[in-house]
């Protein structure tokens, strides 16, 4: 195999025209050139060098090596630049892939932030519910994605193969419309709303509320479903039915002809960023997560 560095001293030696003028200018001893060349013509197969009278001539292979070495050391100077410049976050690329609710509340910040500190780091995003999110990450399709899950909803060794970077837990709340006749109250128990029309969300948080209201005593009847938090605060707001949203979720939205009430007692989903073992130590998203982290903090 050749080797960058045989390929360096060759150069040098067919500049200089001597194995000891190549070592004066390289910084090395003469010796260790020689042996340089004869582990390069060892991996070759053929000379390189032939000695003409008390200087060193290029053979024909050598002269294609010092031919080619320009192109070969130029794109591996220019990789180890590439490399140093993305290890030092001068620049790096980050896949992201977040639920809606978090799009719109932590990656903002998150992002905005990440760019201050290193403007050379691009961040592409996209929207996927868990746990397409996670299959996406898993597939290599993103190199971060943001999910949540509920206790006792999902299989708690889900994330057993993935770094996990907890974000913050975010707490179901009711919606009501307005004049409804729990509207106005500090908190309600889940039970006092059987028997109501119920507007439900993604697939995840509609398994969620199924399995809450089976533990107060009863199964909600849903007459609407939807990914779109603003269309649940639009249909709750015509007085089309009742929801249980994140809190994470009403943060963007202005709900109009709807209030909120504190569910008691209180029911949490988890918010994590998930990334691949192997990932978690690239500097770029290692930096993401960080910042994803502080988001959330505040």
């Amino acid at each position: 195999m050749i080797e960058a560095r045989h390929l360096r001293v060759l150069r040098q030696v067919a500049a200089t025209g001597s194995f000891s003028a190549a070592a004066r200018a390289l910084g090395c001893t003469q010796p260790a050139v020689s042996q340089q060349m004869k582990a390069l013509e060892a991996s070759v197969g053929t000379p390189v060098l032939v000695r003409s009278g008390r200087s060193m001539r290029l053979t024909e292979a050598g002269e294609a090596l010092v031919r080619h070495a320009a192109g070969v050391l130029a794109g591996l100077t220019a990789a180890e630049e590439e490399v140093a410049a993305i290890a030092g976050l001068r620049s790096g690329r980050v896949r992201l892939v977040s639920f809606p609710s978090g799009s719109s509340t932590l990656v903002p910040a998150a992002l905005a932030a990440l760019r201050a500190a290193h403007p050379g780091t691009r961040v592409s995003l996209v929207d996927a519910e868990p746990p397409q999110s996670v299959e996406m990450l898993r597939e290599g399709d993103c190199d971060i994605a943001l999910a949540f899950r509920y206790s006792g909803t999902a299989d708690p060794g889900e994330w057993d193969d993935l770094v996990v970077r907890p974000l913050l837990a975010d707490r179901l709340v009711a919606l009501v419309p307005d004049g409804h006749r729990l509207a106005g109250r500090p908190s309600l128990g889940i039970g006092e709303l059987a028997g109501e029309a119920w507007i439900a969300g993604c697939p995840r948080c509609r398994t969620q509320l199924v399995q809450v209201c089976a533990g107060a005593g009863f199964t909600p009847r849903i007459d609407f479903a939807t990914d779109d938090y603003p269309a649940v605060v639009g249909l709750v707001g015509a007085g089309l039915g009742v929801a249980v949203l994140p809190a994470l979720a009403l943060q963007p939205v202005n709900p109009k002809r709807a209030c909120t009430v504190r569910l008691e007692p209180p029911v949490h989903r988890e918010v994590v960023a998930l990334t691949l073992p192997d990932l978690a130590q690239v500097p770029a998203v290692r930096a993401t997560l960080e910042h994803l982290a502080r988001a959330a903090r505040r």
